[in-house]
């Protein structure tokens, strides 16, 4: 099951948290994904979308 969202394709991204002391350590942030039950053409079905996409409006919610 990939992290990565539906609609615009953010997924995970690596890189390096760095102390004060200028310390690297490794670590990955996460998009914000939520499923989200939406209706696509007449259609309803379960998307993993980013919360980005969410609130910019690209799908609605189903109640």
């Amino acid at each position: 099951m990939s992290r990565r969202c539906e609609i615009c394709g953010k997924g995970t991204v690596s890189g390096n948290t760095v102390s004060k002391s200028y310390n690297h350590q490794r670590r990955t942030w996460r998009p914000n994904l939520i499923h989200v039950k939406t209706e696509i053409a007449g259609t309803t079905m379960t998307l993993k979308i980013c919360t980005r996409c969410l609130r910019s409006g690209f799908v609605t919610k189903k109640v």
